[in-house]
């Protein structure tokens, strides 16, 4: 299944946002210039909890309040909940922000842009299959 959006795991932003010019912070930029990138309330909230400053905090939420948003309902918590009980039970525990933003990807049928393993524990989500091929080139 083809992806309709890219919701980048907030390991993708830190790489954007460090200076430098990671190549998946160059990806990030990419999905952003070719309008295919979406923000989340866990992404958020990791990313200003990690800020190191007020302004920090603001450049960051004013950076991802420019990009369409997805919430989670009341029935994705849910999808959520039942997720995550399906992975403990053979013996996967993933932690609760990769739980819900691959419950967001899997409803929107997004790919997640990462670099964290955990996502490929989840059955349903699409990675972002650029990030491994340009990393296996890097």
């Amino acid at each position: 299944m083809k992806n309709k959006g890219i919701l980048p795991d907030t390991c993708a932003w830190i790489d954007y946002f460090r200076p430098g010019g990671s190549v998946l912070g160059q990806l990030v930029e990419r999905a952003i210039a070719s309008d295919s990138v979406y923000a989340c309330g866990p992404v958020l909230y990791e990313l200003v909890q990690g800020a190191r400053s007020e302004k920090e905090q603001v450049s960051l939420t004013g950076a991802l309040g420019a990009l369409p948003y997805l919430e989670m309902t009341e029935a994705l918590w849910i999808k959520a909940g039942q997720l995550s009980a399906v992975l403990r039970k053979t013996g996967k525990n993933i932690p609760l922000s990769d739980i819900l933003i691959a419950t967001l990807a899997i409803e929107h049928s997004f790919a997640v842009m990462t670099v964290d393993e955990h996502f490929r524990l989840i059955p349903g989500v699409l990675i972002d299959v650029s990030v491994q091929a340009e990393m296996n080139r890097a």
